[in-house]
């Protein structure tokens, strides 16, 4: 569970709700319209059918699930775990990787490793791992784009409501429906801004932290198995691999191992 979510998304709706109830005068119940809300989330929806495939919607479900449900490799033990199977390497030879490979959670390095076992050369290597990577930015950038495009739509079809619900106001005018007529006319301008910079470019500010992070653990481990193929050194590998982390990581991991 990503702590930091969904402190951020209840501490975003508490200040909400705190600031109605401090509010001299103010109701929870003035603040809900039903018609507001299908014309501010169904309209949003409905503009990113119309700009998307409807498989892309589809994995929509997926990617909010990374927003809560994510957890990042620590990059240390990776570059650890890295430098241990260089050290196997030069001390046995590449072929001794292959009976390590059950220890090894992240299939990305498995990747790498089998394919080092197997002779392959390594500008071919470095091509399929590259490969890999475009696809999983391709992937990441589609699903981010979904949450980016509600983003945008949503305060749109606040001001769509709104002018809708001026023209309904302004058809049935009286001096004692004017104010609540406004009231509610405004409610869908609130909820488009509420949708988008509480829930929807969040999350997609979130997602995009994510992708960059595993990203990085990707060029690491491309980096790391060139190395391993070539038979660099291991103190060579983990001196490039640390310039990847900050200089106080470098140090603590150092200080641990």
């Amino acid at each position: 569970m990503d702590i930091a979510t969904v402190v951020g998304m209840l501490l975003g709706v508490s200040l909400l709700l705190m600031t109605v109830l401090i509010s001299d005068g103010a109701t929870f119940g003035a603040f809900y319209n039903l018609p507001s809300i299908l014309v501010v989330v169904g309209g949003a929806m409905a503009a990113v059918l119309i700009s998307f495939p409807l498989k892309t919607m589809f994995g929509l479900v997926g990617v909010m699930k990374k927003v809560f449900l994510n957890k990042q490799e620590s990059i240390a033990d990776l570059i650890e775990q890295i430098v241990s199977l260089a050290e196997t390497a030069r001390r046995d030879g590449l072929l001794a990787l292959e009976g390590r490979l059950e220890e090894i959670s992240n299939p990305f390095v498995i990747l790498g490793i089998q394919m080092a076992v197997d002779g392959t050369r390594p500008e071919v290597i470095e091509s399929i791992m590259r490969t890999e990577m475009d696809a999983v930015a391709t992937r990441h950038r589609n699903g981010r784009n979904v949450l980016d495009q509600m983003g945008r739509f949503a305060p749109a079809f606040g001001m769509i409501g709104t002018l809708m619900g001026l023209i309904i106001m302004l058809g049935d005018m009286s001096p004692e429906t004017i104010g609540t007529g406004m009231a509610v006319a405004l409610l869908t301008t609130l909820y488009g801004a509420v949708v988008s910079n509480l829930f929807c470019l969040p999350f997609a500010e979130k997602l995009n932290f994510l992708s960059k992070h595993e990203l990085l653990t990707m060029e690491i481990i491309v980096r790391g198995i060139m190395g391993i193929q070539s038979g660099d050194n291991p103190r060579v590998i983990e001196q490039k691999l640390n310039t990847f982390i900050p200089p106080k990581l470098r140090t603590a991991a150092q200080e641990a191992a």
